[in-house]
């Protein structure tokens, strides 16, 4: 499975949950709608809602993980066998090559991308001041856990914005989703 998101807004290379959350609340929209029209998902709504019964690590299990009250939705999920490889263009207003730049270095930048990639680990990563919207009930994020990320590219350029926030840059993130073990559950997800 191929998809593309994208993400506009301020990177910085150190962050708490707040930004990291903020950052996972912008990407929700993109993945919800990943989840509602692409074909291997759109009728695997049985993953996203909480049902008693299934076993913990059936294929077919929800993919939800509750945190603080809160459900949280992950597509790449060990549970599913599925890993990703991403390719990522970082568009920021500054010289092409600026390694350290005055949002922060490209690495510590990449760290909180890769943080607000995944759901949180526990109640500590959701900021306490968050209530949730009906529609982040529950809120979708691309990875269960960053360490499923199994290969990145990062391309740096200059973003051509006149009076563009020095801080801010322009992400879009190509995902490829790839499987260890084909399984019924997985089989329209890999590549």
């Amino acid at each position: 499975m191929h998809f593309t998101l994208t993400y506009n807004g301020q990177l910085p290379s150190s962050s708490n949950a707040k930004v990291k959350h903020d950052i996972r609340r912008k990407l929700h929209p993109q993945l919800k709608e990943l989840w509602r029209t692409h074909p291997a998902l759109a009728h695997s709504a049985n993953l996203v809602t909480r049902n008693s019964g299934e076993e913990e690590d059936s294929s077919d299990a929800s993919l939800l993980t509750d945190i603080q009250g809160n459900d949280f939705a992950s597509l790449v999920h060990p549970r599913q066998y599925l890993y990703a490889e991403l390719d990522i263009l970082m568009l920021r207003p500054e010289a092409p090559g600026a390694v350290i730049s005055k949002a922060g270095d490209i690495d510590n930048q990449l760290k909180t991308l890769f943080d607000a990639l995944r759901r949180p680990t526990d109640q500590s990563e959701v900021p306490s001041s968050w209530s949730p919207t009906p529609d982040e009930a529950p809120l979708y994020c691309l990875l269960e856990d960053d360490k499923l990320i199994t290969k990145v590219s990062v391309e740096t350029d200059r973003l051509l914005i006149l009076d563009a926030n020095p801080k801010d840059v322009q992400l879009t993130i190509r995902v490829n989703v790839k499987g260890t073990t084909a399984t019924w559950g997985n089989l329209g997800m890999i590549a």
